[in-house]
């Protein structure tokens, strides 16, 4: 008999054979299931592509992404910008460019109903002078504006206070190759106001308005100063963001001590190690305050759509003492590390124990460690699904934990059944640092990828699992069983209806999640609701 009838004759089929006529080939050489296109177009909007992943490089990767959010867009345009919307006013996301990015993409729209829905979202996706730069940046790939995308971008500026936009048009001066000074000679809004016409006579043609407004006086007046002293001042007296600051003027602590009054959430967070480094940020000052009870107030933190993923990003290179790239260097403040740890769980909506018993799963291959999120400093894949993983352990009563790739050969690649090397203890609980549970992770071996092999590990071992989680980045081969067998095999033998919660965390197209099975279910790693939405599922709801 044919190597190839015995595989197909057979419940355990090797992963480089499809088991389905509907399975695709993943960028490994395995085969899985292809989502659809709303999932997909969710995965970009929510993980991006930034970086690639393991096996494809961005450029491939964004194009197949941004192909789907295009046949949603086509298919039902006005879904498709809810479904922007959602994931960037709920702050889902770690970045909010692929949300901006499919924006753009839905103002160029055939339809002249989803095109002028897309105008009208612009300023809830928008919602800094950063984003509207980045927008119009990406509008540029689709053509040019129209009147209908001077309307709608003359609206971002028409609808702000002057106060308000005075602030976003100091503050986001220019970005990504647009300035404020673009925007609005492309949009030529009309002024609503004769606040809001002196504040555009003066991005415009640089006539400072008069009467003198507040923050455009008090940024005048900091590019003039003299000394740090006198820019702390007027930060105070002003209100100032640390853009209106001359540069030679932030290595001053004085400088940031008056910003740190008022710095946003965002800014706080993305300026830690700098307030570190000045000498402000030290055990028992009053810097140390400050962030303290800004970084554990909840309520700020979702204002603010601070991502978990951000905020883990931010915590390792603050904790590492240096920069990213090896640039500066301080002596981190262990009381802002553990803020942020704690931080970092708050920025995850609440999650209601389901109460199973849970075996989570991270596949710590070596495609899961290739590549960062979105771009984040000192994040991989892997380091970000053991995180998210800490998520569920923290919360579930029942909750175990393995890691997993494909067994090794003496040059430590994978290939053949899983086995007993396959699978690796990794004990987690909710109680543990993210930073030691990551450096667990790191030191970790790995080799192909088998997804098939927590079920493989749960039946050895006799392990009682009624949901498992598995991390993945979808990209299995090295197995000689699917996972959906293996999955199969452990209800037919444990005689317990488990379920498979598979959690992507690659916006590519994979899934190893049957999608005729009610019994799996595929979720988008990163999403700030992920946790929630999961144990629902576990409790049987959805």
């Amino acid at each position: 008999m044919s190597q190839y009838l015995r595989e197909h004759g057979s419940r355990a089929t090797p992963q480089s054979a499809p088991i389905h006529e509907h399975q695709v080939e993943d960028s490994a050489g395995g085969y899985v299931w292809s989502v659809d296109d709303w999932t997909l177009a969710r995965r970009f909007l929510i993980l991006g592509t930034e970086g690639g992943s393991y096996y494809v490089g961005e450029r491939p990767l964004t194009a197949d992404a941004a192909a789907s959010v295009r046949r949603c867009i086509a298919a039902d345009g006005i879904k498709a910008i809810r479904l922007i919307c959602e994931v960037s006013e709920g702050g889902l996301a770690p970045k909010n460019d692929p949300a901006l990015y499919a924006l753009a993409m839905a103002t160029a729209a055939e339809a002249e109903a989803v095109r002028r829905a897309a105008w009208d979202a612009l300023p809830a996706v928008a919602r800094t002078g950063t984003h509207l730069l980045h927008f119009c940046a990406f509008r540029e790939l689709f053509g040019g504006w129209g009147r209908r995308g001077r309307i709608g971008v003359s609206r971002w500026f028409n609808d702000k206070e002057p106060e308000a936009l005075a602030y976003q048009l100091i503050k986001y001066r220019q970005r990504d190759g647009w300035s404020q000074l673009d925007a609005l000679r492309t949009a030529h809004p009309h002024p609503p106001t004769p606040e809001h016409d002196a504040l555009y006579r003066w991005v415009t043609k640089g006539i400072a308005p008069v009467p003198p407004q507040r923050l455009v006086d008090g940024f005048i007046r900091a590019q003039a100063s003299e000394s740090p002293a006198e820019t702390a001042a007027l930060i105070h007296d002003y209100g100032l963001p640390r853009e209106a600051v001359r540069t030679d003027h932030l290595k001053a602590p004085e400088v940031w001590a008056a910003l740190l009054t008022d710095m946003p959430m965002t800014a706080l967070i993305r300026n830690l190690a700098t307030l570190t480094r000045v000498g402000l940020l030290v055990p028992f000052s009053e810097a140390e305050r400050i962030v303290l009870d800004q970084l554990g107030d909840q309520e700020r933190l979702h204002a603010a759509r601070v991502h978990p993923i951000a905020i883990l990003s931010a915590l390792r290179v603050y904790a590492a003492g240096h920069g990213a790239r090896g640039a500066g260097e301080w002596v981190p403040c262990a009381s802002v590390v553990d803020a942020l740890d704690a931080a970092f769980y708050a920025g995850f909506r609440e999650v209601r124990p389901a109460g199973k018993r849970t075996l989570l799963a991270f596949d710590v291959s070596g495609s899961m460690a290739g590549f960062d999120v979105l771009g984040l400093a000192g994040v991989s894949v892997r380091d970000a699904s053991a995180a998210m993983g800490l998520v569920t352990a923290a919360t579930e009563p029942y909750c175990t934990a393995m890691a997993f790739s494909g067994p090794y050969s003496e040059r430590g690649f994978g290939g053949g059944r899983g086995g007993p090397d396959a699978a690796l203890p990794f004990p987690l609980t909710g109680k543990e640092r993210l930073d030691d549970v990551i450096t667990r992770m790191e030191a970790m071996p790995f080799g192909g990828t088998d997804c098939a092999v927590p079920m493989q590990y749960a039946l050895r071992e006799h392990i009682d699992v009624d949901t498992f989680v598995i991390y993945t980045d979808n990209e299995t081969w090295a197995g000689e069983e699917h996972p959906s067998q293996a999955l199969q095999r452990y209800r037919e033998r444990s005689g317990i209806a488990a379920r498979l919660i598979v959690v992507g965390m690659a916006a590519n197209e994979f899934s190893i999640a049957d999608p005729a099975d009610s019994g799996m279910l595929d979720v988008v790693g990163f999403d700030a609701s992920a946790p929630a939405l999961m144990a629902e599922f576990s409790r049987g709801g959805l």
